[in-house]
Order: C-alpha cells, then structure tokens, then sequence
C-alpha cells in the first residue's frame, strides 16, 4: 500500500508499506478521508512519537470503508462505511483499528465529513463531560474556538444547556463561532480575557477548555469560577508559565486537569466512544452537530495542509482525501 511518510529532512513523502495485520478484535479500513492534526505535525517534526506498540505512520483520525474484520468482531463487518480516532497509522491506504472504536458513518455524511468529527468531538466531549461534569447553564470559556476542537466543543456545549464564550483571533473567526452557537466572543488581540471577565461576567467561568498553556495558565486562574474546572488539552503558548498566583488558584479551589487521548487505554477509548455515541450519535444524523471543514485537500497536497495549520490559518478541519 502507499503511505505518507517523513523522510530524514522531516519532508513529507510517498513511500510503499505492508497492508496491517489485523487481530481478531480488529477491523481493517480502506481509508477514504483523513482528518489532520496537530498531532502530525508534532510527531513530524520528531516531538510527539506514538504510543509503544503502534504504528510509525502519521495520522490519528481516518473515515472509509471496512475491507477485513478479525474473527471476533461481529459489530460491524465488510463494506460498512466508518470513523474513527486511531493511535497511528492514519496517513495509508490502509489502517487498522480496534472494532470497538469505529462509529458508523451516517448515510447522508461524505468521507471527508466523517474523516472532520473523531477527534474533535471525542476529545471536546471528554473534556467537557468526563473530566469538567458539565452541567446545564454553565458558564464555559473556549480558548481557540474555530478550531477543530474549538468548533466541536461550542455545538456540544449548547446542545447542552451551557452558556459558551470563546476567543479567537480575527473577525472572521468570530463570525464562524457565533454561527455554530457561540454566545459571546472575545477577540484575543483586540480585548485581555481579564479585562472582558471583569466587564461582563464577575462571577466567572464554570469550565475553561484551553489549548494555549503557557502563562494563559495564570488567566485563566483570573477568570475561573468558584469551584471552576480548568481542562488543558494543548500548549500552542508554550511549555511554561512564568508566574502562578496559587493563593488566588487555593481561594478559588480550582480544579485543574490535563489531557490527552492518544495514549489513553483500548478500554478507555471504547468507553469514551460508547458514551458519545449514546449521547450525540442522533444527533449528528439529525445534523444538530456539523463537523466544520475549513478545506479539503488531496493527500498529495499534504504539506501544503501541514503548512496552513502551522499558521492557525483554519476554521474547522483540514482533510485529505485519499486517491
């Protein structure tokens, strides 16, 4: 099969691979769209290997369609259309994947649309109902909110109950989360969140979703509620905060968590999958959750994809299609 590889120079290249074998609780996909994400451009650049035991290739979200089941899966079986967040391996005509993790792909849905919904819903919907238990009429922060997981987080907060502000970084990024639901936007360059947070809602936010780290650690301290939930799933601003007020964080009892779902257990996943399902699935076939795709790209253009996320240039997802 023909596979994006990385070659010495961290270029991206086309290479000839094995077809993985599959084990009995196993599914083999004949990958049609691929999602990207930052992800790939980390472990491009030798930052962010995969988890011990999985595969080398790029690539942790594909859609497409099931050519080869293990002998114990009876979920799903050959032909069916499906999505899935996978450990690696995504950027190949072929990627295998846990049976339990597949979701079916609606009918009315493209590849490119299923290949836009794995990972952002999954890791939105973690961090806000696994880890930040949110409730009905929760004030939520999203930082980066036209971003994939941004994007995703603002649907599934509403669909909720929840009262959602997030930043971005232009107008037309405002524009994009305000449609998708967005209750109040803060433009990052133009207005502090501080500043906005004393301006229009002293009590504060119940749960913060954060993909900027670095000493937006210390703002979000600022701005957090009472009891508040703090959710860091990324560290676009960088590794470390300079300075952290841990008497205003002890005052305000904060609770602070970090994330990720690349390595988190088979078992882990398979629950994660089974409770979005049971919660969100419907409504996806409804179309009251829409995967946002900022552009969709052959996979021969691949680079060019990684170069425009490298600039935060997208709203929503960038997609490969696989031809």
């Amino acid at each position: 099969m023909k596979i994006i590889n990385v070659n010495e120079q961290q270029e991206l290249v086309f290479s000839d691979a094995n077809i993985p074998e599959i084990n009995e609780d196993e599914c083999l996909i004949a990958v049609k769209a691929i999602g990207i994400n930052r992800a790939d451009l980390l472990q491009r650049a030798g930052k962010y290997p995969p988890p011990a035991g999985e595969s080398l290739i790029l690539g942790i979200e594909a859609c497409g369609v099931i050519s080869k089941v293990g002998t114990k899966v009876s979920n799903v079986d050959v032909n069916d259309n499906v999505f899935a967040l996978v450990p690696g391996g995504a950027y190949a005509e072929f990627v295998k994947v846990k049976a339990n993790h597949l979701i079916p792909l609606p009918s009315n849905f493209s590849f490119e649309q299923g290949a836009a919904i794995a990972e952002v819903f999954l890791t939105a919907y973690q961090s806000l109902f696994t880890i930040a238990k949110l409730q009905k009429s929760d004030q939520v922060l999203m930082h980066g909110g036209a971003s994939g997981v941004g994007t995703a987080a603002i649907q599934l907060a509403k669909a909720a109950g929840a009262f959602v502000t997030v930043t971005v970084s232009s107008e037309n990024k405002a524009e994009a989360c305000i449609k998708l639901g967005a209750d109040n936007v803060v433009n990052y360059k133009q207005q502090n969140i501080v500043d906005w947070k004393k301006q229009h809602l002293k009590q504060g936010f119940d749960v913060i979703i954060d993909i900027v780290g670095g000493n937006e650690l210390q703002k979000n301290i600022d701005v957090v509620a009472q009891d508040g939930r703090l959710v860091t799933l990324a560290m676009l601003g960088g590794r470390f905060c300079e300075q952290v007020d841990v008497a205003k964080m002890l005052l305000k009892r904060v609770n602070i968590h970090a994330s990720t779902l690349r390595n988190r257990s088979d078992q882990y996943k398979q629950q994660l999958v089974q409770d979005f399902t049971e919660q969100f699935y419907q409504s996806l076939i409804d179309g009251k959750l829409q995967p946002v795709i900022d552009t969709v790209f052959s996979w021969q253009d691949a680079d060019l994809a990684h170069q425009k996320m490298s600039r935060n240039e997208n709203i929503g997802k960038y997609i490969l299609t696989v031809n």
